[in-house]
């Protein structure tokens, strides 16, 4: 999550004047925070995360170890394989995001009979997650989402428009996901060589082997 300080310096002959900084990473406002305030000059000080809110410095402090308990610096990786003889699906999901200054990777697949093509599948993928991001306990979070779909990513982004009903179906239950979390999201195309985890993933589901998991990053 990053945010940013803004204040209002007050100086012996000026008229109060607001400045702000630029977006930071969270870790780094508690030490900008009070050394701008040890100046003297500081008439009053606001925190704003990426979400709009905003925080005086004595909430601020409060929620920092709240937010320390919550996943943050979320992306991700998606995509969906269909079989067009079997008419079988396979989701690749792959979750990166911090928790307490740890970082973390969930992996998850998913064999779906259902679906009628590959871009549903690739919805299907983005869908399910979501929802993984919602057994997470996300929630009023900005996130950026990666795929090698350029179907679902410019729809999604009202750049490209939805003819097929089944698509726009996926499209309003991505929508209403997302609204009732609370997500911000950000969605980046990627050339499918730097998505292979997902891929990897989907295509194992379509070999019949179900993976999830969640583990700690170790650098």
């Amino acid at each position: 999550m990053q945010m940013k300080i803004k204040w209002k310096y007050k100086g012996k002959k000026l008229e109060p004047v607001w400045f702000e900084s630029q977006w930071l990473q969270r870790k780094m406002i508690i030490n900008l925070m009070n050394d701008i305030s040890n100046t003297g000059r500081v008439h009053e000080l606001i925190i704003e995360d990426e979400m709009g809110n905003e925080w005086t410095p004595k909430e601020f402090q409060k929620l920092e170890v709240e937010l320390d308990q919550e996943p943050e610096n979320i992306t991700v990786y998606f995509d969906g394989g269909f079989e067009l003889q079997s008419s079988i699906s396979g989701l690749g999901i792959v979750v990166y995001y911090e928790k307490n200054g740890q970082k973390w990777r969930v992996r998850k697949n998913e064999r779906l009979e259902e679906l009628e093509n590959n871009n549903e599948a690739e919805y299907a993928a983005l869908y399910t997650g979501l929802s993984v991001l919602e057994e997470l306990g996300v929630h009023h979070m900005p996130l950026t989402i990666k795929g090698d779909s350029q179907v679902v990513l410019m729809q999604l982004q009202g750049e490209w428009p939805c003819f097929e009903k089944v698509l726009n179906e996926w499209l309003d239950r991505i929508e209403a996901k997302m609204e009732h979390l609370k997500l911000k999201p950000t969605y980046e195309l990627i050339p499918r060589k730097q998505n292979k985890e997902a891929d990897q993933l989907a295509n194992q589901a379509l070999e019949g082997k179900h993976i999830e998991s969640e583990s700690k990053i170790i650098e």
